[in-house]
């Protein structure tokens, strides 16, 4: 009995298999196609990168506090999470007065760079002016663009302020002149690969504080 309808079942089997053999030929072609078709679309359709992303910097609150040193010819407000440092080289020689500065933010590994040198016999304003500029120009193989705007902080405190487009290493910079006895020029520095997209939160946080320096700048 149990022989028998197994072997009526197997003929059933059979008889279904022989029935829709062609329909489940054509739904398998029917499904190939389909991955075939996914597969292609796949290998052609643009790779589209996922943005870089960075770490998320907490950023002081801002506050300032006077740089007013005896004997400096100058003064100005700089934040509280900075610190003013004599600068006693450059490029590894002795500065040539000792007014020379640097505000380090260490949190940021940057700092703004001062340099300050007196007009007379040995320095020229025109010079001095020159020399700003071709410091400035030396960043345009690098630079996609380099704005310059005039400065008027007080009657007695004038100059011009460059901005750097691009993966340079000081893309603000600024110089500050009475015309006559006085010329301070500056530049906001980092110790890093520049990278202009990493550096912007933290760049822009800093310009606010040396567009601080530069409106509190005063000559004594």
């Amino acid at each position: 009995m149990w022989q028998r309808r197994k072997k009526n079942k197997s003929m059933d089997n059979e008889q279904w298999i022989m029935n829709n053999g062609n329909k489940l030929l054509s739904i398998v072609k029917y499904q190939f196609s389909i991955l075939i078709l996914i597969l292609l679309f796949s290998c052609n359709s643009p790779y589209i990168p996922k943005p870089t992303g960075y770490f998320k910097i907490n950023f002081p609150e801002k506050k300032y506090q006077q740089f007013n040193q005896q004997n400096y010819p100058y003064t100005f407000e700089y934040p509280v999470y900075a610190k003013v440092v004599k600068d006693s080289t450059f490029f590894g020689d002795s500065t040539e007065n000792p007014w020379w500065i640097n505000v380090e933010f260490p949190q940021f590994s940057a700092r703004i760079y001062l340099s300050y040198k007196v007009i007379g016999e040995k320095y020229k304003l025109e010079k001095l002016l020159n020399d700003a500029f071709d410091l400035t120009n030396k960043h345009t193989v690098k630079a996609s663009y380099i704005d310059d705007s005039l400065m008027n902080v007080s009657p007695n405190v004038h100059g011009m302020y460059f901005k750097v487009e691009g993966n340079v290493a000081t893309a603000n910079q600024f110089f500050l002149t009475d015309s006559t006895k006085n010329f301070l020029r500056g530049a906001l520095y980092f110790y890093a690969t520049p990278n202009e997209d990493s550096l912007r939160p933290v760049n822009q946080f800093l310009v606010e504080d040396m567009k601080h320096l530069i409106s509190t700048f005063r000559w004594k």
